[in-house]
Parts: structure tokens; C-alpha cells; sequence
């Protein structure tokens, strides 16, 4: 089979769904490939910047001012390139996208909230989606809380949650309770009991179960369980019966909340007329000359030609494969494109694991245009029409700075915007 589209996008977490998701709104004929693979790992927060410099651990209550102040000491950055008024239009552009999808969320004008984690900490995020935003708003306010676990379920303990946050919210409180139609003992996973909890008459038996415990409580704090294809109804059935708000709490991955976002953005790109190679890879890429690129693209037994006039690579990092370390460099699998890395394997690391200044590896990557064009060994673009975003762009650490998801989102936002030729408009609705 033959495919021909304007825009071929490689990858499909964060930034990749992303880019097609935009590309496919300006009217682009658009395909997307790739393998699932750090999207799962996704909490379901939208962080844009939360800690900078990460070196200081300075958290920001104001995540605009901490992006001018990343732009103005760090010019080789993602976000420095991205006009902030480009960055908002990003974000406003994905949640929307979210929302109409059945994903809706929630976030304060022009500054973080601070939503607790599986860790028995608060990290400071952005936008936060609708089913965890009462466990933002309870911390807020100090209400009295009720963090309750799932007998089995392996990954989340609500002991740990509360003790842990004793100092910062003296009034969380944890209890257990068994899931319905669970033996005893049996190990539980967060997808099956998701699943589960679509059932109402699962719903009714476990809303039974933890109603006797809520007692003082204001709000009640579960593991993002709470469905996966149709978690708004399960979150919102759930709440009316226990009469309080409930909120999620993201858990150790593989994540439910990433699921949910990645089926959310396959259905939307499917019903956009997107053409989606899931599970798949690309196998070989050529110019076919300065205009485009033809692509070998394959899975099992079967393989496809993709004629692309652009191409943007959103393959992420290691796990995504989109760089593979060797024994003496990273590299570029696909277009072999020069990687900005530390001289030698030595220095990827530092000897300390949380050493505050950061392991260079995390800043390694693609060094790329005003337009988000990969450059060359020459240091010129590798050609007119490829373009890269997300966790493959280099000077960046995603991790400790809290900005994966904003940079993931607004560099693919643009490269669209390069790829397509298009100013930067604030989407409409």
C-alpha cells in the first residue's frame, strides 16, 4: 500500500498525537506513526514549568514568569524559541481538543496548582484534569481529607500519601478497602479495576464500600482508576454517590490517566481523518528529493510507502527510540542527524543520582532552527521540510524543570505552524 499526505508525523506520545492533532486542524492531509511508549507513563498533568533553575529546586507559583526567566538565561531552550502568546495558544489548542474528546480540564488563570503524587508530595502543574482538580482545590483550602487504596492494587499506598503530607495538610487522613468481586490476596492492576469501574453495578458495590468511611471528610482521594474509555461518567457517577468531591491521584506507571489521553487523541484524529500506522515504526526514510521524503512503514508482516512533503519527528527519547545510546555516542536512528551530547560516555552521568546540577544525558538531543528544522553537522537544516518536537530536542530537562507536557505541546504546535507556513492565531472556541 501507498500513502501520500503534506505532513508525516513520527511518534506517538505527547508531542507526536500533538502535532497531528494541529496539522490535521490547518487542513493538512496528515499520517501518524508510531509504537505506544511514553505517553503510558504520562500522569495526566500538563505541566508548562514548574522548578527553574531545576540546579536551585526554585519552585514557581507563576509559570509565565518562570519561562521569561528560563527564555533570558537559557536561549538554546524549546521554550525560548516559542513566543509565550504561542505557548498559550498550545495549550488552549490541546485541551480543547481533550475536551471535545471527553477529557475536560481545569487549571487557574496564570499560575500553577499543586496536585499531590503517589509519593506523598505536591508538584506544581499547570493544567489539571477535571477528575483530579478537587484534591488541588482541598489541598488549597486545607479541607479535611480521606486518601483511600484498593486492597491488591500494587504501586499506591494511601498510608504513604498521608504521612507523608502530615506537615502540609494535617488533615488527610487513608484507609483501605477491598475492590468488588476480588479474592483475597489477589493482585489487582489499575487498567482492569479502570475497566471494572465502567460497570455500574462494580461502581455501586465500591461506592458502598468507602461511603462508611468518609465521615468529616470534605473530599475523597482515590488512584486514578476512575475508567478509561469513559472515565468522565465513572468520575461523575462515583461522586454523586458519595456525596463529596472525589479527586484521582496519579499513579506509578504505566498510568491510566496517559491511556485515557492517548485514546482520547487516536479517536480525535480518527474522526479528523488522520491516518494513524499504530503500533507501527518506520523502517527506512530517503529524500526523495528537496521536497519530501518517502517512508518505509511496517509491523508484523505487512509494511507501507508514506510520501510525505514534511516530516516531524516526535519520537521522543530512549524509551520512544527516537536516540539510541551506544557504547561511545547517541545517535538519530532515522536520519542519522547530529545529537548535542557530552564529548565522551564518561561525562553522561555525574556520580551523585540527585546530584543537583543534573546528568548532562538528560539535556542530550536535536539542536534545531527558529523553525524547529533539525540541524546538520554544518549546522545548517537538514532539509527545508523536517522538523522535530518534544523530548528529542536537546537543552532541555524536562523531568526536573516540571515542563514535559508544555514543551511536548507547544514545540509540536510550532512546527506545525513552521511546517504549514501559517502566523500564529489564537484558536477559535
Amino acid at each position: 500500500m501507498e500513502v501520500r499526505c503534506d505532513i508525516a508525523v513520527i511518534g506517538t506520545g505527547m508531542a507526536g498525537l500533538a502535532a497531528a492533532c494541529f496539522a490535521a486542524d490547518r487542513g493538512a492531509a496528515t499520517a501518524v506513526i508510531g509504537a505506544t511508549a511514553e505517553i503510558i507513563f504520562a500522569s495526566g498533568l500538563i505541566d508548562l514549568l514548574g522548578v527553574y533553575p531545576p540546579k536551585k529546586k526554585r519552585v514557581w507559583k507563576d509559570p509565565w514568569a518562570a519561562i521569561r526567566a528560563l527564555a533570558a538565561a537559557d536561549p538554546e531552550h524549546p521554550y525560548a524559541r516559542i513566543p509565550p502568546e504561542a505557548i498559550e495558544n498550545a495549550i488552549d489548542a490541546f485541551t480543547g481538543v481533550l475536551k471535545r474528546a471527553g477529557l475536560p480540564y481545569r487549571r487557574r488563570e496564570g499560575a500553577n496548582s499543586f496536585v499531590l503524587t503517589p509519593m506523598g508530595t505536591v508538584k506544581p502543574t499547570y493544567a489539571v484534569p477535571l477528575s483530579m482538580w478537587a484534591g488541588a482545590e482541598a489541598f488549597r483550602r486545607q479541607h479535611p481529607a480521606l486518601i483511600a487504596g484498593i486492597d491488591g492494587l500494587k504501586g499506591f499506598s494511601p498510608r504513604l500519601v498521608a504521612e507523608a503530607m502530615h506537615r502540609k495538610w494535617p488533615a488527610l487522613r487513608w484507609t483501605h478497602i477491598p475492590f468488588p468481586e476480588s479474592a483475597l490476596g489477589e493482585e489487582l492492576f489499575a487498567e482492569r479495576i479502570a475497566r471494572r469501574l465502567e460497570s455500574e453495578t462494580v461502581r455501586k458495590a465500591f461506592a458502598e464500600r468507602l461511603g462508611p468511611h468518609i465521615d468529616d471528610a470534605r473530599a475523597v482521594g482515590l488512584p486514578a482508576v476512575l475508567g478509561l474509555y469513559r472515565s468522565h461518567e465513572v468520575f461523575a457517577d462515583l461522586q454523586h454517590r458519595l456525596g463529596v468531591p472525589v479527586f484521582e491521584i496519579p499513579t506509578m506507571p504505566p498510568s491510566v490517566a496517559g491511556l485515557r489521553i492517548k485514546e482520547a487523541l487516536l479517536r480525535a484524529l480518527s474522526e479528523a481523518g488522520v491516518r494513524v500506522f499504530a503500533e507501527q515504526k518506520v523502517l527506512g526514510v530517503a529524500f526523495q528529493t528537496k521536497n519530501g521524503f518517502r517512508m518505509t512503514v511496517g509491523g508484523g508482516a505487512f509494511s507501507h510507502t508514506v510520501h510525505s512533503r514534511a516530516v516531524i519527528l516526535a519520537a521522543g527519547r530512549f524509551l520512544g527510540g527516537g536516540l539510541q545510546a551506544e557504547r561511545k555516542r547517541i545517535r538519530e536512528p532515522l536520519f542519522d542527524l547530529p545529537v548535542d551530547q557530552a564529548p565522551d560516555r564518561a561525562a553522561w552521568h555525574r556520580d551523585t543520582f540527585l546530584d543537583p546540577m543534573g546528568h548532562p544525558i538528560n539535556r542530550a538531543g536535536i539542536q534545531v532552527d527558529e523553525n524547529f528544522r533539525p540541524l546538520n553537522r554544518r549546522g545548517k537544516p537538514a532539509h527545508p521540510h523536517l522538523f522535530a518536537a518534544g523530548a528529542i530536542l536537546a537543552h532541555q530537562d524536562w523531568m526536573r524543570e516540571k515542563s514535559g507536557a508544555g514543551i511536548a505541546i507547544s514545540s509540536a504546535y510550532a512546527a506545525v505552524n513552521a511546517c504549514c507556513g501559517w502566523q500564529q492565531r489564537k484558536p477559535s472556541g
